[in-house]
């Protein structure tokens, strides 16, 4: 394994939530917290991305996110990773084919938001990501309705996976995804640092 990366066995069921984490949150903790029972999965990588090609403004240093990170949450199922950043890729779906060529055998499930699944038809080769593996989204507050009839979700509801079936979802075929319904926190990223509480160092 390169020096850096995450340690992980063909047969893992690893779920990826990627973002600017700036900063990480206890709502991060809680979707994170909720992904691993819902979805039945080994671990979560934290993946901790350079920058968001969708965002103007970029975030605060690696350096100060992943250890923000460290602090909000101490699971061994968990790894903060800057993954992404080493790997030089720019684009989830470049990123995923990344990680399935360096780990065979090991089964990602690509976590997100109900507010990213509403954008999710804007990011760069996005049905790609829903060939290559499947996808668990988690409810977010004032985006549950939303993400429910985003076009993407609409695109490829005929391979939704009913909530109460979630936990097989990384053993499935792709195209595969399910959303689940979970306790919801209002934290934002955005909001924290609207109220300058995270100093960008």
């Amino acid at each position: 394994m390169r020096q850096g990366f995450p340690i992980a066995r063909p047969g893992m069921r690893i779920g990826i939530l990627g973002g600017s984490f700036d900063p990480a949150h206890s709502g991060h903790a809680l979707i994170t917290r909720e992904a691993l029972r819902r979805f039945s999965l080994d671990q979560v990588w934290w993946m901790i991305s350079p920058g968001n090609p969708l965002k103007r403004a970029g975030p605060a240093p690696m350096a100060q996110r992943i250890a923000q990170a460290a602090q909000v949450i101490q699971d061994p199922r968990v790894v903060i990773t800057d993954i992404e950043a080493r790997l030089g890729t720019r684009f989830t779906a470049d990123t995923l084919a990344h990680l399935q060529a360096i780990y065979p055998g090991v089964r990602f499930v690509w976590l997100m938001g109900a507010d990213n699944l509403v954008q999710f038809d804007q990011w760069d080769h996005w049905r790609d990501i829903m060939d290559r593996v499947p996808v668990g989204i988690l409810a977010r507050p004032g985006w549950r309705m939303r993400g429910r009839t985003a076009r993407a979700a609409r695109i490829y509801a005929q391979f939704e996976l009913p909530a109460r079936a979630a936990h097989a979802l990384g053993d499935m075929q792709t195209p595969a995804w399910s959303f689940v319904n979970i306790p919801m926190s209002p934290l934002s990223s955005s909001a924290i640092r609207a109220q300058g509480i995270w100093p960008r160092r």
